[in-house]
């Protein structure tokens, strides 16, 4: 007796590998098919609506079509809806009740990914989005000395950015990062850190971490990376860094490009496994990178057993601190409170199934009320700055916006820097700007 459909599964789920290895995969007209199945699913659901911009756009060409069926949807269409999937991962963690092991099989995210893909082999894809995708590449470039004040200033050049516009796609009202030439890793490296040797392990911790510095961290915000060195060896936790890292690649996972992941993995996880070999963990200051060694990389290659090791031994900083906490060894001498902190956890945090440490942390501080802000910013990283979907973005950021402009906070800020930025962005000219949670708990230490 065949087994009957179920509403929905309460079951754990589960991902299943990606098979980007297997030339079916770039299989168009495979990829169309299982996008009309899906497509077909979700509009007889809809409870995704309220996420990115892919489903209203879904359900607009249902609504919108002849037979008001997905059947009444062109196929060229479809290719809307996957750009604009940014691969937040929140229909798939927070909504969809037919992910695996439901016999129904939706994971949207990594469809969309295959479709990226599939887009990406064929060439289709614009100079602008390689571009913006080469973090590493242009993070060398803008970092140059005098170089990065020359690119700092002509990108808030009013002319400049009309031209910006025009020819490459970067909306004008896009806030884009500063550039450094003082980097993060350099930062890091003038600094003798605590000795090893002294390291306290305690739980899954092993008491000393290796700096996953990342390219935001690196070249664009490299405070935030020295902050985490202070708070780290407050807590006395030594912190070294990677002989050598690259872009963690989820730039170029969100534009189909996995060959140039596995490339950026070939640099990484080496480096990485060098140190956990002498005992060190690993902790990353942007969620999506450190989620990039925890999720992606382990599913696109299930059979590497340094690639699994290193998911077990990269964590968000928050997290890490808050492992030791559960075993004593968290420094709680706060010299300043924070008042009231809007706190915006980011979609990669949340991703990464590890709660709301960085709100656990931050509500230790004596004199602190935290509010967290649970909804997507819309950024993405380099979405909220492509000309054709920057409104969007602002859009779905807005009812955070409205909800930090409602509380004026003290602080607010994001565990994703660029989230954090698109807030601002949402709130205004003259608006306080964002303030990193690793900042915030500097700044509390009385560091």
């Amino acid at each position: 007796m065949a087994t009957p459909k179920r509403e929905g599964s309460l079951e754990a789920p589960t991902r299943h590998p990606l098979d980007w290895k297997n030339p079916e995969f770039y299989n168009e007209e495979a990829v169309l098919k299982e996008m009309e199945r899906v497509f077909d699913l979700c509009h007889g659901c809809r409870r995704c609506v309220s996420l990115c911009n892919s489903f209203p756009t879904l359900f607009d060409l249902v609504d919108n079509s002849e037979s008001m069926e997905v059947d009444g949807v062109k196929k060229e269409d479809y290719w809307q809806i996957v750009d604009h999937c940014y691969l937040c991962d929140l229909c798939y963690m927070t909504k969809c009740p037919y992910i695996p092991p439901h016999d129904w099989n939706i994971d949207f995210p990594h469809l969309m990914l295959r479709a990226k893909a599939v887009k990406f082999k064929k060439g289709d894809v614009k100079f602008r989005d390689k571009v913006l995708s080469s973090t590493d590449m242009v993070g060398k470039l803008a970092g140059i000395p005098v170089v990065a004040d020359v690119v700092n200033k002509v990108n808030q050049h009013p002319a400049f950015r009309a031209q910006l516009d025009k020819v490459l796609g970067v909306h004008p009202d896009a806030k884009i990062p500063s550039y450094h030439s003082d980097k993060g890793r350099d930062r890091v490296a003038r600094h003798k850190t605590l000795d090893a040797a002294k390291a306290v392990p305690v739980g899954r911790t092993t008491g000393k971490v290796a700096l996953f510095a990342t390219c935001y961290g690196n070249y664009n915000e490299p405070h935030i990376v020295e902050d985490l060195r202070k708070v780290f060896e407050h807590n006395g936790i030594p912190v070294t860094l990677l002989d050598k890292e690259q872009c963690c690649g989820m730039p170029k996972l969100e534009l189909g490009d996995l060959e140039a992941v596995a490339n950026a993995k070939e640099v990484n996880i080496p480096a990485m496994m060098k140190l956990v070999n002498d005992g060190w963990d690993i902790v990353g200051p942007v969620p999506s990178c450190v989620l990039m060694f925890k999720q992606e990389l382990p599913l696109m290659f299930p059979d590497d057993a340094d690639v699994q090791t290193v998911k077990g031994r990269i964590f968000d900083p928050f997290e890490y601190l808050m492992l030791r906490h559960k075993e004593g060894k968290l420094n709680t001498n706060f010299t300043k409170p924070l008042g009231k902190v809007n706190y915006h956890t980011a979609c990669h945090i949340r991703v990464q199934n590890i709660g709301y440490k960085t709100r656990e942390l931050l509500e230790l501080v004596p004199g602190t009320k935290v509010e967290l802000l649970e909804r997507c910013s819309g950024h993405d990283g380099t979405y909220a700055v492509k000309s054709e979907f920057h409104t969007i973005s602002m859009k779905i950021c807005r009812p955070i916006v409205t909800k930090v402009n409602q509380a004026k906070p003290d602080y607010y800020g994001s565990d994703c820097p660029m989230a954090g930025h698109q807030i601002e962005n949402g709130l205004g000219d003259g608006a306080q700007e964002p303030t990193h949670p690793l900042t915030m708990l500097r700044i509390a230490y009385g560091l």
